[in-house]
């Protein structure tokens, strides 16, 4: 049975999540159920290089597929695309990947982008999109406040209370805070997230650039290692996946 790679974009509102769920309808339920004509009429087994909850979008999300049918890669997605037809989800490309290879075990680094619409007035266009802050924020100490979680720690302070990781070392290689005229980006990259660790970072930082609290804070609830002290988690609709990368870049045909 052929093994495809798929990049995929999705608007996260409508969904539970990219997991399947006892209720409501995942991204995951979606693909594989789009893929059932492809697979001798059952939904077909699927794997994220990385879960997103619900709410929390994606850009760059890459998934493995196992169907019964070979196909070229951009016949596979555009089957995908008319079956998955009307959820708000894409399949940007596609390609075969070596047997072994594992969308999320094989992967090396993930990237998120957070966003935050920082002005009076309430978004429109951009609802569901970004989390909306009135009161303005000091991007600039948001970022040096930012720069004190880089490197390997345990971010037990930051991780959900439901996470089942084995452990809450992390290494965080990016943590950026940038204002793009009224709207203030968090980029951040690592191998690997805990459950809510993005959005509880942002929560965090979020209360630096209301001056609220110390440029120190976010390092010294780290030191800390209390979830319990940290600021709020973030909202979902803020967060974006953006990519996954591999040691071997695959070769999407699009």
């Amino acid at each position: 049975m052929p093994r495809y790679a798929l990049l995929v974009e999705y608007d996260g509102t409508p969904f539970v999540g990219w997991q399947r769920q006892a209720s409501g309808l995942s991204v995951q339920q979606v693909l594989e159920e789009a893929a059932a004509p492809l697979n001798a009429g059952r939904p077909a087994a699927t794997m994220a290089s990385g879960r997103t909850d619900a709410g929390v979008h994606a850009e760059g999300q890459v998934v493995q597929i196992d169907i019964a049918l070979e196909l070229h890669p951009d016949r596979l997605r555009d089957a995908l695309n008319f079956h998955s037809r009307p959820h708000p989800v894409s399949v940007l490309a596609a390609a075969l990947a070596p047997p072994d290879w594992s969308a999320r075990f094989s992967c090396i680094g993930r990237g998120y982008r957070y966003r935050i619409l920082n002005r009076r007035a309430r978004p429109a266009l951009m609802a569901g999109r970004v989390w909306h802050v009135q009161t303005p924020l000091d991007a600039e100490a948001m970022h040096a406040a930012a720069q004190g979680l880089l490197g390997r720690h345990d971010f037990s302070a930051f991780r959900a209370a439901a996470c089942q990781a084995k452990d809450a070392m992390r290494t965080l290689d990016r943590l950026e805070v940038r204002r793009q005229g009224e709207e203030i980006h968090v980029l951040t990259e690592a191998r690997s997230f805990l459950h809510h660790q993005v959005r509880n970072m942002v929560g965090t930082l979020a209360q630096v650039g209301l001056g609220r609290r110390p440029l120190s804070w976010p390092r010294e609830l780290l030191d800390g290692r209390d979830r319990r002290k940290a600021g709020q988690n973030a909202p979902a609709e803020g967060l974006t996946f953006l990519f996954a990368r591999y040691p071997q870049p695959l070769r999407w045909q699009d």
